[in-house]
């Protein structure tokens, strides 16, 4: 029982940032709650992933905004999940992509293609955008990474096109971060990634595909009800609180206080 309590409470440093302008609603302000941990184990990270947390390195957070209470976790039912005939057609588009698994890596390729994609994004949807370094990336998507962090590679034409950033954890599959080639937009990669992720905690008899956050009328989040059917969490449950996972077909307004 003791070690259990210490896996769920790991050595860390826990703090909060000064309020920044949101990102998914303008005019709002956004307030992180961080937990640093050197050294999580794949126990701790599933129990606060489970409970609304996200994981960039060895940065656990989630938001504490004040007034604004509109990020809400979301996860994909794996066994009972639904595949859409656009979803089949990404599927096919794909048969000649190459994918590999493997531990988080930095290359110069890894850091071309996240800075291609972000200008990209700059360009087609205004996102703020300025060349990540390789301290940066290392810092946000391979330090930290422990036995359960992983990447998935897609390679097309001998070229890096997708890297997919996950933790593969004890109840399902943390999506992290997606970045793409834009020259290869017409693969559907974002969609692609996602159903290889479903596919792989399939073999893995995983439950869950953990997507991160949901705000209603934000663009950049359309995306995640079209993957069916989902349970959505209200809140950031302590970790000695069970949390309250509810099904959300997506299409209802969500929970509100």
């Amino acid at each position: 029982m003791n070690e259990e309590l210490d896996l769920l409470n790991p050595p860390s440093t826990d703090f909060s940032m000064l309020d920044y302008d949101c990102a998914y609603i303008p005019g709002n302000k956004v307030r992180m709650h961080y937990k640093y941990v050197d050294n999580a184990s794949k126990t701790f990270t599933t129990a606060v992933i489970a409970r609304g947390w996200r994981r960039f390195g060895k940065y656990f957070f989630h938001p504490i905004c004040n007034g604004c209470n509109e990020c809400k976790s979301i996860r994909i039912d794996v066994e009972n999940y639904h595949y859409t005939k656009s979803q089949r057609k990404a599927i096919r588009r794909n048969k000649e992509t190459q994918i590999i698994i493997q531990k988080p890596s930095l290359t110069s390729a890894h850091i071309g293609l996240y800075n291609k994609y972000h200008a990209f994004k700059h360009r087609k949807d205004g996102w703020n955008h300025r060349n990540i370094t390789q301290k940066e990336y290392h810092e946000n998507f391979v330090d930290g990474a422990q036995d359960f962090g992983k990447e998935v590679l897609y390679i097309r034409d001998g070229n890096l096109i997708g890297v997919d950033l996950i933790d593969i954890l004890e109840d399902g599959i943390s999506s992290i971060y997606f970045y793409y080639d834009p020259d290869y937009a017409s693969l559907s990669l974002g969609t692609y990634s996602l159903l290889y992720q479903i596919e792989l905690a399939k073999v893995l008899e995983l439950p869950w595909i953990y997507l991160g956050y949901w705000v209603e009328g934000c663009k950049a989040f359309a995306y995640k009800p079209k993957f069916q059917p989902q349970e959505i969490l209200d809140d950031f449950p302590h970790i000695t609180e069970f949390p309250e996972w509810e099904p959300w077909d997506g299409k209802e307004s969500k929970m509100r206080n």
